[in-house]
């Protein structure tokens, strides 16, 4: 069945999921960012407070999501920002409450990312972004999400504590880390789709790393070795003002907004046989 009279059947002439520009990027490291900062700010709270919390408010977000008939970016950018504080306190549970040793949680949600996509690309025979046109696809699409945000906030905390690099020196690894699938794609040694996962995970970690260095204290003898100091509070509010004026943007102009389902059926027919697109 083509993506076509699947998106008819379904509903969903449109891809669920922005085009993949910039200004992509640019949000989705807002967002790794307020889940670390947030996640903190919150858990001044209560660890288990804050996992309550941000499950109710994740659960609306992905009803506000699924209900949805094309991609608007609202609802789906609430929703990624709604899972990036779930996955950082979620992870933050696992390893500093209940004791697990991050490079085991880190390896073990690394193994569910990797299970999801094999589940997905054995059931749909894609993992391109551009083809999330049906109920399944985007139920598989944000499991990915979910899982790659928990495996990012283990990574980040695994590179900056246990490996003792600090949080200037995951910054440094993970930018660096995060150039090699774009350039390796731009030199066509790289499949897009590969590229773009692997790129979104390690956005995770990068966003993470920077809120740390902002938010934690500068004579901090634990985990990081110390940041600028400026407290979970302002870091979360100053970014939650960028990521509303830009979600706001995005919602208003809609640069982002993929083509109909018609022009991925054409870009599909013009790529090899059997080859998915990014």
């Amino acid at each position: 069945m083509t993506d076509t009279s699947q998106a008819r059947r379904t509903g969903f002439p449109y891809a669920k999921v922005p085009a993949l520009t910039a200004i992509f990027w640019v949000v989705k490291l807002l967002t790794t960012g307020l889940g670390e900062s947030a996640s903190d700010f919150m858990f001044l709270g209560g660890h288990w407070i804050t996992l309550i919390v941000t499950t109710v408010v994740l659960v609306g977000a992905f009803v506000w999501q699924f209900r949805t008939s094309r991609y608007q970016a609202i609802p789906y950018w609430t929703a990624v920002l709604g899972v990036a504080v779930f996955g950082t306190a979620e992870a933050d549970i696992v390893a500093f409450v209940v004791g697990v040793p991050l490079p085991l949680v880190a390896g073990g949600y690394a193994a569910a990312t990797a299970a999801v996509l094999a589940l997905w690309y054995r059931s749909e025979g894609t993992l391109s972004v551009h083809s999330i046109t049906t109920r399944r696809r985007e139920t598989f699409y944000w499991l990915t999400v979910m899982c790659s945000f928990a495996l990012g906030t283990a990574a980040g905390d695994l590179t900056a504590s246990t490996l003792g690099l600090g949080f200037v020196g995951s910054i440094a690894l993970f930018g660096v880390a995060i150039v090699v699938p774009w350039t390796l794609y731009r030199r066509g040694a790289l499949h897009p789709v590969t590229a773009f996962w692997a790129a979104y995970v390690l956005t995770r970690p990068l966003g993470a790393s920077v809120a740390d260095w902002l938010l934690k204290p500068v004579h901090d003898a634990g985990e990081g070795g110390g940041g600028l100091g400026l407290g979970s509070g302002a870091v979360t509010f100053g970014g939650l003002v960028l990521f509303v004026i830009v979600v706001v943007y995005l919602a208003i102009k809609r640069p982002d907004v993929q083509d109909p389902i018609e022009s991925i059926d054409t870009h599909r027919a013009a790529s090899p046989a059997g080859t998915p697109n990014s």
